[in-house]
């Protein structure tokens, strides 16, 4: 797990660093601009056989250069699996993460995102009631694509739909079935572009 984390922060990082050294021929305000700050939230949303999983995640994040944001967010899931036997899993989790949107074109995008969440779950056997409540906390590293509608140079506020896959595959992670198959994380919401007027305007 660490050798991944490791990972994605190198390629976060170098990807922030060469955005920086790239189309920059004309003249740009530096420093801390913000116009490039941004919110806004998505729902999560999978069905599987025997489960569903439910989630919102509101984050704030920075518009590093025309074709890469950057945000850290808080995770909340919501997530009931039912086996066989009819014995019923429900799990809650809420944490914080952190994510790198790369648009190779304005309504198209590959997202990398980190999680560290805090897990409660308790079982539930027909006739019986809960028959156990367990504490935890797992990482997951979500990585995937999504469509935007309508971002450009002068506007950063737009719909989205990603889907997306947790490639670390932890024992206890809400993307994940009771079989340890990832399950295709389906994430939809608005981005909304904060303090945008003339001088995000005149930038471009």
């Amino acid at each position: 797990m660490k050798k991944i984390f490791l990972l994605v922060t190198v390629i976060i990082f170098s990807t922030s660093v060469f955005a920086q050294k790239t189309g920059e021929d004309e003249e740009k305000p530096s420093g801390f601009q913000k116009d490039k700050l941004f919110t806004g939230g998505d729902l999560t949303l999978a069905f599987y056989t025997g489960g569903t999983t439910l989630g919102v995640s509101p984050y704030l994040g920075y518009n590093v250069t025309k074709w890469l944001d950057a945000a850290v967010s808080l995770n909340f899931v919501y997530q009931g699996q039912k086996d066989y036997s009819g014995i019923k899993y429900r799990q809650t989790n809420i944490g914080p993460g952190a994510f790198v949107r790369v648009f190779p074109i304005n309504f198209l995008y590959l997202e990398a995102q980190y999680e560290h969440n805090f897990i409660s779950r308790k079982v539930i056997e027909p006739g019986v009631g809960t028959i156990s409540k367990s504490k935890t906390d797992v990482n997951s590293v979500l990585l995937g694509a999504g469509y935007s509608s309508g971002r450009s140079e002068r506007n950063n506020s737009y719909f989205y739909l990603s889907v997306m896959f947790d490639v670390a595959q932890q024992p206890n992670s809400p993307y994940i079935d009771s079989y340890h198959r990832m399950i295709p994380v389906v994430r939809a919401g608005y981005n909304i572009g904060l303090f945008q007027g003339r001088q995000r305007r005149e930038r471009y």
